[in-house]
């Protein structure tokens, strides 16, 4: 990921501050005491309990590496300081294509969870929002074909 800028609210950051210091402080110190119950078994080659517990920590520590590099390259998003005359990462906005009116908050690939309406910058949907402004017509192409959307709103 380097090079990448990844957008943050401050609640997103904090999540993930807070993630990382649980990973480090909690769940590699159980992960150990766990391989070293698992070693004191016996028989390392047939041992499931001691292959589990290496697998979850190199888990864990792969998701520890994820972590530190989003957090390297990290922008976070002044909700106070948002253009709200055009679509920018961390505006909301309110479309209305031929499926009804649908409201989206633009966020970094991170926070993204397109269910909740929190779309990433990245995604087609995102990137085709970016830049526009109120009344704009935005055509996305989809699987299914192309759906346009007409921005009512930026919050």
């Amino acid at each position: 990921m380097t090079g990448k800028v990844n957008y943050l609210s401050s609640e997103g950051l904090k999540k993930l501050e807070q993630e990382l210091n649980d990973l480090k402080t909690k769940r590699i110190p159980e992960v150990a005491k766990k391989i070293e119950e698992a070693k004191a078994l016996g028989d390392l080659k047939e041992n499931a309990e001691y292959h589990a517990a290496k697998d979850e920590r190199a888990q864990i520590q792969g998701r520890i590496y994820e972590i530190e590099d989003i957090l390297k390259n990290v922008s976070i998003i002044d909700e106070d300081s948002i253009n709200r005359d055009i679509v920018s990462v961390g505006s909301t906005i309110e479309v209305e294509s031929n499926k009804g009116k649908r409201e989206y908050k633009i966020v970094g690939s991170t926070e993204a969870d397109p269910l909740e309406g929190l779309i990433s910058n990245e995604s087609p949907l995102g990137k085709a929002f970016l830049g526009h402004k109120v009344g704009d017509k935005v055509v996305v192409e989809v699987p299914a074909g192309n759906i346009e959307y007409i921005i009512l709103k930026i919050k």
